[in-house]
């Protein structure tokens, strides 16, 4: 798992191994001043020796710029590969989640992948800066003044290894501790994060409910429930800073005890000792900084897993190792196709689907909420596969097909119409990015687009806003039409696209559809009955299953079903829209 997450330190390796090169040196600069600061007292003070005092000083400054600089440098570079390290990841997480099918991405919450591509890689751009600079730093440091504490006393380093054992244990057990609460944590981020997408992309239905106090307690609820959390984490190590303190103020008084006696016996001089409470508070801020590195490091831990999650996540929809590249005409045929979302799941959301459509005809299907329509019409551009049986599309099984090839040829307008910010040409233009002007307002009138465009002060350079909030939903239902329209695909699905408009304007641009392009296969998804009872042929679904197909006149004889959804729909002279034109 993690070997797969550095791999995305890529170009900045060379950063990654600078830095703690810099921070070795740095060390090494820092360990040697009390060296050098003994040996002016010993030599240089106690003799009266100006001259060495003088020579041996000029050298400590030396050093402590060479350390400086091995700092500042160390530091650089560890932010430019932290920084680098956090921008690859989510580039790869990103670019990962592009290539995910609808099965994919019904795994993670929208708020749950914000997280990760934040929270998450944050906290290991935090924890990969550490490292770099401190897991170098912290052991050398650690190692160097213990061997530095040997060589002028071995008596008294046994003090500092005792020290560093009772450190290190307690250390483990307070982490183990709270590793256990940080894992539980950023969940906990997942939840915050959606009660926010909710609240903003739904803010006028919050306060036409007046639900701002609603809403207001969730966010809080799920607030509180991050605060607890990392009390609970953070309250686990509240006893290293007094251990720490503990710990360092007894290895002093027993060093100034002992070192004292030595001195006064003169197996010890003054400035070695100075040298050896020097590296004491070396030694004890290592583990200190120790503690910080394993705290850091549970907090990554549940950040890693999350990320890895999304990198290693794979489509199970991918290209077939000679996929065609060329798709004939708009047939579609349904063969023995079943399907369920859960392949282990014992029930299937459709059974045993049997149809024939040939190219360029006009295809209606309706069907109660749940029937699994947009289910059956989903497996034909691939964004599903069957569980069992066969689909194909210009007689060819759509697994067989270059996935760009077969999308491009299929053109769907979804349920839930989504515009993107940028202008009216920019979204018409994600059908064919090639798109002229004229293309796109031949669409448009095909869409009965241009008639509300035109109105527009900027015409179809008038900017669309986040989701398309400045345009009502049936503009934006005519906009996404116009959009797939430009696609020229051989297969048009409609899922329900039009309920957002009048029957008035349906009636236009099923119309539009029938002259301008016959010879593509047009799948209409409706709970009016008027906007698919011109179709050629339209299927009923129930349960999952094909109740009945036939034209509008054949199933309101012989499909219950249908007809009592026409005679719902036909009482009180017809629907709302037509009526109004009759008066």
């Amino acid at each position: 798992m993690l070997r797969r997450v550095l791999k995305e330190v890529k170009e900045y390796k060379a950063a990654s191994i600078a830095t703690p090169i810099f921070m070795i040196m740095e060390v090494i600069m820092e360990m040697m001043i009390p060296f050098l600061m003994a040996s002016i007292i010993d030599d240089g003070v106690n003799k009266g020796d100006m001259n060495h005092i003088m020579k041996v000083g000029l050298l400590m400054i030396g050093v402590a710029v060479i350390g400086l600089i091995a700092g500042v440098l160390g530091g650089v570079y560890g932010s430019k590969a932290s920084t680098g390290f956090a921008k690859n990841l989510r580039k790869a997480m990103f670019e990962n989640i592009q290539s995910f099918s609808f099965a994919s991405i019904d795994k993670f919450s929208t708020a749950g992948l914000v997280t990760r591509l934040t929270t998450d890689v944050n906290t290991m751009q935090m924890g990969y800066q550490m490292f770099l600079r401190m897991m170098m730093r912290a052991p050398s440091s650690l190692i160097i003044a213990l061997v530095m504490s040997y060589i002028i006393s071995p008596s008294i380093a046994n003090i500092y290894l005792m020290a560093v054992l009772v450190m290190g244990v307690a250390v483990f057990f307070i982490l183990r501790r709270s590793m256990r609460y940080f894992k539980q944590a950023f969940p906990k981020y997942d939840a915050l994060n959606e009660s926010v997408q909710e609240n903003v992309s739904a803010i006028r239905v919050v306060k036409s409910y007046v639900r701002e106090d609603y809403e207001t307690n969730k966010f809080k609820k799920a607030s509180e429930a991050i605060y607890r959390i990392f009390v609970k984490a953070e309250g686990s190590t509240v006893y290293l800073n007094p251990l720490m303190s503990l710990t360092v103020y007894a290895c002093i008084i027993l060093i100034s005890w002992i070192g004292a006696k030595m001195i006064v016996s003169s197996t010890l001089t003054t400035g070695e000792l100075m040298s050896l409470l020097s590296y004491c508070m070396n030694i004890l801020m290592s583990l200190m900084i120790f503690s910080m590195m394993f705290v850091m490091m549970s907090m990554g831990s549940a950040s890693l897993g999350r990320i890895y999650e999304v990198l290693c996540e794979k489509s199970d929809i991918v290209n077939p190792e000679n996929p065609f590249y060329e798709v004939k005409d708009g047939s579609i045929d349904f063969d023995d196709v079943s399907f369920a979302y859960n392949k282990n799941a014992h029930s299937r959301v459709l059974k045993d689907i049997n149809l024939h459509i040939a190219s360029g005809e006009s295809i209606g299907i309706i069907g109660a909420t749940g029937s699994a329509k947009t289910s059956m019409v989903n497996l034909i551009s691939r964004l599903y596969d069957v569980t069992e049986g066969s689909l194909k599309v210009g007689g060819i099984d759509v697994r067989d097909y270059d996935l760009v090839t077969l999308r491009d040829n299929v053109s769907v307008v979804l349920q839930n119409n989504t515009l993107f910010s940028g202008s009216i040409y920019d979204n018409l233009r994600w059908g064919n990015p090639n798109a002229t002007d004229e293309e796109c307002h031949h669409a448009a009138e095909l869409a009965c687009a241009a008639e509300f465009i035109d109105k527009m002060p900027d015409g179809y350079n008038t900017h669309i806003e986040q989701g398309g909030n400045n345009v009502s939903g049936g503009q934006k239902q005519r906009l996404c039409i116009a959009r797939a329209l430009l696609k020229k695909p051989k297969i048009l699905i409609l899922d329900d696209s039009t309920s957002a408009v009048d029957t008035a304007t349906d009636k236009k641009i099923r119309k539009a559809f029938r002259e301008e392009i016959p010879g593509t296969t047009r799948i209409i998804i409706a709970q009016r009955i008027s906007s698919v009872m011109d179709c050629d042929r339209i299927i009923v679904l129930n349960n999952g299953q094909i109740d009945g197909v036939g034209s509008h006149d054949e199933l309101v004889q012989n499909n219950e079903i249908y007809r009592e959804v026409f005679e719902s729909q036909t009482q009180g002279n017809g629907d709302f829209d037509e009526g109004k034109e009759a008066r």
